[in-house]
């Protein structure tokens, strides 16, 4: 988590590599996944490098302000950000607060 935070795409690849990481794992503060913290941060490189494993699931909704990683994205108005997510089939658009911030941006 403190790898894609911090957006260091060398550390967070290498640990991608291992099978005994959980990439979905949420802090136990506020509830966001690596994904969600290297959305939030604008991590372009590590969004991508996280977003290409078969089991992140993008949908995850962080438990303090209620928003994905797209929705993040969108929030801050991070175009470049919002399509490596919208690449995944399994994105979903629709999760509320999500859909309004989309269409201000796109």
């Amino acid at each position: 988590m403190w790898a894609a935070m911090s957006g260091q795409a060398g550390e967070v690849k290498f640990l991608l590599q291992r099978e005994d990481i959980n990439s979905n794992a949420s802090g136990a503060q506020c509830g966001r996944t690596p994904l969600m913290w290297a959305t939030n941060r604008v991590h372009e490189g590590v969004v991508k490098l996280i977003s290409q494993r078969e089991d992140i699931d993008p949908n995850i909704v962080d438990r303090v302000h209620g928003q994905t990683p797209l929705g993040w994205a969108a929030l801050g108005g991070h175009q470049g950000v919002v399509k490596l997510l919208l690449e995944r089939e399994d994105i979903n658009r629709n999760v509320a607060g999500t859909e309004h911030s989309l269409a201000m941006l796109l």
